[in-house]
């Protein structure tokens, strides 16, 4: 496809070369993924691209480069650099006011505009996007016999089928990666696409021309603040969403801030919740170890419902993703009638029991909120001690994690702090800061940086009627330790020293 053709009606300025060239080997951010005829995106501070590395796109063969005005070193606007940087290179040069806004239309129209061919379902929130995301496509694969392609933590694919990407890919890929997955998707006879949509992917502009049809909110609380600076910067990166992403809404009306978005989409928004007024509401929750049993309320009408995992935090993720399924225009007796017979979620309330008896859950739970929710549940249910082993992110909010101490002894009896992606800091240093928060509830606990011993401490000391709770990484399959991926997987550990 023609490089005039990708920018038309886009604001940009040809530096030099031949706008009519071809671009015929994708579209690339990382310019060690660039080949013969691709086109180079030079996004500014991008850790395998940027301007620093067109050297490298153009010796690879990239047959054109967009890059950023006021990102070329010298000069306000940019173009005398670059115009002395690339001239006698024969490749077209094209400057646009923002990288990344640029790249989502670029390479949305390389790949012919996947995102209409098929109903796309984007999940936002600070907890239970990997669940809810996870639940819509279980739903419209058991009650709707629905093909569909999922993008998120757990990587991409099609039904049970992985999509290989490099490991850079991330939980909501750069615009680049995720056009190039929907295509993919499309061209496998994908019907519908969900999606986990993070504040930086759509702070970033990374699912800009999808075409979402329903995007869902989950809930707003503490996290990611190393990334925004403050809950206002994070809690309108999520909003984006549904500021002329989507056409629909899905939102938890229990949540102040969903609370909101139908104001800010009158007509075309669908509320959930479990205390509030809403469109689709629980009442009735009855919960044991193997999950939960409630009362849909929908357009006057009552539905019994169960979903296989214990707690309020489930039930409101299937109301979600059952409004949310509802929207695309799937009968809801179909996806109420499902909801049971729905497959656990790996590395999300995952349950293992030990040949002692012990009960061991392995959950994602790594913010406040979400630990307070899953302990919570935890402890309606156990029938003895509850034995939690967390730790917190390194280089990520610090603020958090004396909270989180707090939570953790508020709702257990024994505590086990260890390491969770120490990555560049002493993981000593960040026990030391969780340490605060638990002391202060009277709990016991003990702490080992080494998260194998951690788990190994935790089901030497537990009873045949206890619950150890694992917590923070959830079906994470490695550690980021001093800028090293060491494997590592919760469930495995588990599995390995229980030897179960």
């Amino acid at each position: 496809m023609k490089l005039s053709e990708l920018l038309s009606g886009h604001d940009h300025q040809v530096l030099q070369g031949d706008p009519e060239t071809e671009i015929t080997a994708g579209v690339h951010f990382e310019a060690r993924r660039v080949s013969p005829g691709s086109l180079f995106i030079a996004v500014p501070r991008h850790l395998e691209g940027g301007r620093e590395l067109t050297g490298t796109a153009l010796a690879r063969g990239a047959a054109a480069l967009l890059v950023q005005a006021g990102a070329e070193p010298g000069t306000e606007t940019g173009t005398e650099t670059a115009a002395e940087t690339f001239a006698g290179r024969g490749v077209c040069v094209v400057r646009v006011p923002d990288a990344r806004t640029a790249a989502a239309l670029v390479t949305s129209r390389y790949h012919g505009e996947p995102g209409r061919g098929m109903d796309m379902v984007a999940v936002t929130g600070t907890n239970g996007k990997t669940s809810v995301a996870s639940m819509i496509e279980a739903l419209l694969r058991i009650a709707c016999d629905t093909r569909t392609g999922v993008i998120g933590t757990s990587g991409s694919r099609i039904g049970g089928e992985l999509i290989p990407m490099p490991r850079s890919v991330l939980t909501t890929p750069e615009s680049p990666d995720f056009q190039y997955l929907l295509a993919r998707m499309r061209d496998r006879g994908v019907r519908s696409v969900v999606l986990e949509a993070t504040s930086m992917g759509l702070f970033t502009h990374r699912v800009d021309h999808a075409f979402l049809d329903v995007g869902v909110f989950t809930n707003l609380t503490q996290d990611h603040l190393d990334d925004h600076g403050t809950m206002e910067n994070y809690r309108d990166a999520k909003l984006r969403l549904f500021q002329g992403l989507c056409r629909r809404a899905v939102v938890n009306a229990d949540d102040p801030v969903g609370a909101a978005v139908p104001a800010m989409m009158p007509g075309s928004a669908t509320t959930y919740a479990l205390d509030a007024d809403a469109d689709y509401r629980a009442s009735d929750l009855a919960m044991d170890a193997s999950g939960t049993r409630f009362t849909l309320h929908h357009a006057g009408r009552k539905y019994p419902a169960a979903v296989p995992v214990p707690g309020r935090f489930s039930v409101a993720n299937a109301l979600a993703a059952v409004a949310a399924c509802h929207a695309l225009g799937h009968d809801l007796e179909g996806l109420v009638g499902a909801l049971d017979r729905m497959p656990p979620v790996p590395g999300r309330f995952e349950r293992f029991e030990t040949p002692r008896g012990t009960s061991v859950i392995v959950d994602y739970a790594h913010s406040p909120d979400s630990l307070r929710k899953v302990l919570a549940a935890v402890r309606d249910f156990a029938p003895a001690r509850v034995i939690t082993v967390f730790g917190c992110g390194g280089d990520r909010d610090v603020t958090k994690r004396a909270e989180m101490g707090e939570i953790a002894g508020s709702y257990s009896d024994l505590c086990v702090l260890t390491s969770d992606n120490p990555r560049n800091e002493d993981p000593e240093t960040i026990l030391d800061q969780i340490v605060p928060g638990l002391a202060g509830t009277g709990t016991p606990f003990e702490r080992f940086a080494d998260r194998r011993e951690g788990i190994a401490h935790a089901l030497s000391v537990a009873g045949g009627r206890d619950t150890v709770l694992v917590a923070g990484r959830g079906s994470e399959t490695h550690q980021a330790v001093r800028g090293t991926l060491l494997p590592f997987d919760d469930m495995a550990t588990v599995r390995e020293l229980a030897g179960g």
